[in-house]
């Protein structure tokens, strides 16, 4: 409930979920925030990628940085590569940093909107598709934010006796 609370509102360094972010113009239409700013400063976006030491897989981002104008739309790879001998299906959390840029960064696709099956020995390449929000342009908090992160973690995806996956990744 936590985290659906935070990708909801941006809280705890959690991006919006887009489509259906419409900004602090609340129009709800996704695509009216997809208008980059031509005269706004370019913001850095780096990646970083961990796994949990329980989850023998390599995680890395493709590229080390990415330059995007608020409203423009990004695209990133991560690679991931399952080095056991048996398929694993695990879940990445995210965050973004600073906190405050949270709100106004939107994924419109992410491999974090799902549970990830490796088999054995298999690498994929992991898509995020996002952008920034052209509001963050008005918020006193955003000025002199010239860079955010953008961080995963994977989690090997831990279930109950009753087959329902757990929401909150143990080191167990």
């Amino acid at each position: 409930m936590y985290k659906m609370i935070c990708q909801t509102t941006g809280w705890g360094g959690q991006p919006i979920r887009a489509p259906g972010h419409g900004g602090s113009t609340g129009d709800g239409d996704p695509a009216s925030r997809l208008v980059p700013v031509k005269d706004a400063r370019r913001i850095r976006v780096t990646f970083n990628a961990s796994v949990s030491d329980v989850l023998p897989w390599k995680f890395v981002p493709q590229q080390r940085e990415v330059r995007v104008l608020p409203g423009e739309t990004a695209l990133a790879f991560y690679t991931a590569t399952n080095r056991s001998d048996s398929d694993i299906i695990g879940v990445a959390t995210y965050s973004v940093t600073p906190a405050q840029v949270a709100p106004y960064f939107s994924k419109i696709q992410c491999f974090c909107f799902e549970e990830q099956r490796l088999n054995a020995g298999e690498t994929v390449d992991m898509p995020v598709f996002f952008y920034l929000d052209p509001d963050l342009l008005d918020d006193l908090n955003m000025r002199g934010i010239n860079e955010v992160t953008l961080s995963y973690t994977f989690f090997k995806a831990k279930y109950d006796n009753n087959g329902n996956f757990k929401y909150f990744p143990t080191t167990s």
